[in-house]
């Protein structure tokens, strides 16, 4: 019996093979999608309004529906909008992870919970917890969130 290996037949088939692993592992998800990112200093607007008896905002681009403000960050909204007229029918809340001009407040992480991430200010001192909706905005929780918080236009 006359054996005779053809490596030109197996390199083809394994580079087939990988090709096919490969297409697999990345329609799986398994290596990131390369996405535009978001740039450090850009700064982003929502426009929170009062649902129910707390904080909510839609963002279509990124699949929100009345996402809610909870655990001490409706308290912090509270405070950035109390000279707004007519603000829980609507107002605009710009956020940046750097500072940008005329920004009202600077939140500081603290820690990671639960998915979300706890922030705090310095004056007055508050804590609260931003749900994992935020990482629809950001890769990584920012170590400093600059918020402003103006009447809608």
């Amino acid at each position: 019996m006359n054996t005779r290996i053809n490596f030109g037949r197996i390199a083809i088939v394994t580079a087939i093979a990988v090709i096919a692993a490969i297409a697999l592992a990345w329609a799986s998800g398994l290596f990131p999608q390369r996405r535009g990112s978001v740039p450090a200093n850009a700064v982003m607007v929502i426009v929170p309004y009062r649902y129910a008896g707390t904080w909510v905002f839609d963002d279509p681009r990124a699949g929100l529906v009345r996402e809610p403000f909870v655990a001490g960050v409706p308290e912090m909204i509270d405070l950035l909008v109390r000279d707004i007229p007519d603000a829980t029918n609507g107002f605009r809340l710009l956020f940046s992870a750097q500072p940008f001009p005329g920004y009202q407040k600077k939140l500081i992480w603290l820690r990671g919970d639960m998915g979300g991430n706890y922030y705090k200010l310095d004056d007055p001192p508050m804590e609260g917890w931003i749900c994992p909706a935020m990482f629809r905005y950001y890769r990584t929780a920012p170590r400093e969130l600059y918020v402003k918080a103006e009447p809608k236009r």
